[in-house]
């Protein structure tokens, strides 16, 4: 052991993150390979990290990839144990680098793929923690017509992803994007026309409901939550919001006549998909 370079050790713990001992000792293992003590490390250390398995991952990052010349964009959340490790660099890069690698996939869901999965192990190696890949989503859109807004918020938990078309620049559609971060209510669609409908229909048998406790016949009660409809789709579709940064305009305001809103992803880590 003692012919191993400090030099060499220095390197696969600085390329691991594990402790000196154990990359001197791998290194002494593998003759003074430092690829193949980095794979020994790999198949002694994943071994153990699946009894960690169970461990709850409640931190995490959210990450964000966008190839406008491709016309793509994803979004992926990958989630950790610790607040220590989510604010790590290497942690961070990889969350980086794993959105790049779901701009490869085919749009829509996109799932763990072998190479992300590499880069899971190297993390759950080096930390220690149960690390996790959550959930990733690709939208593809038309070559040249398609733009995309992004946004991740300091602490990496919360990430908006924006498609649109159309005449709007970067600045505007960051701004929309930090807009969907903090808005209260938060949006559940673009428009009135994109919210799931059970939650319209919801919405609705509620305010009847009430309407009708209140001594109204349910013919007026109706008529009466229509208008409370509208109220309603102003505060949760996107374009009607006052923009959380100028309250006197609306999103739409922003948008202008001239663009369109396509869709948005708004993740929040830990939240159920």
């Amino acid at each position: 052991m003692s012919d191993i370079s400090a030099k060499v050790v220095m390197m696969l713990r600085n390329k691991t993150g594990l402790p000196m001992m154990a990359c001197k000792e791998a290194l002494a293992e593998a003759g003074g390979d430092a690829d193949k003590a980095e794979e020994l490390l790999r198949k002694k250390l994943k071994g153990k990290m699946e009894t960690r398995s169970d461990r709850p991952a409640g931190e995490g990052r959210i990450g964000i990839a966008v190839n406008e010349g491709a016309g793509t964009g994803a979004v992926v959340e990958i989630r950790c144990e610790t607040d220590f490790t989510a604010k790590n660099e290497k942690f961070i890069k990889a969350v980086k680098d794993i959105a790049g690698m779901a701009l490869l996939a085919a749009g829509g869901e996109v799932g763990v793929t072998p190479d992300m999965t590499a880069i899971l192990d190297d993390l759950r190696a080096s930390t220690g923690e149960n690390i996790s890949y959550a959930r990733g989503h690709k939208i593809s859109g038309e070559t040249g017509t398609t733009a995309f807004g992004q946004y991740v918020h300091h602490d990496g938990k919360t990430g908006v992803l924006i498609q649109a078309e159309g005449s709007i620049n970067d600045e505007t559609l960051r701004q929309i994007c930090m807009h969907v971060t903090a808005a209260t209510p938060r949006p559940v669609g673009v428009t009135a026309d994109d919210i799931p409908a059970e939650i319209v229909e919801k919405e609705r048998r509620f305010r009847v409901e009430q309407a009708i406790e209140s001594g109204k016949p349910k013919e007026i009660a109706e008529k009466m939550v229509e208008g409370g409809m509208k109220k309603f789709y102003g505060e949760i579709a996107l374009m009607e919001q006052p923009f959380v940064m100028d309250p006197a305009k609306t999103v739409g305001d922003l948008v202008g006549a001239k663009a369109r809103l396509i869709t948005f992803f708004r993740w929040q880590v830990g939240e159920t998909a």
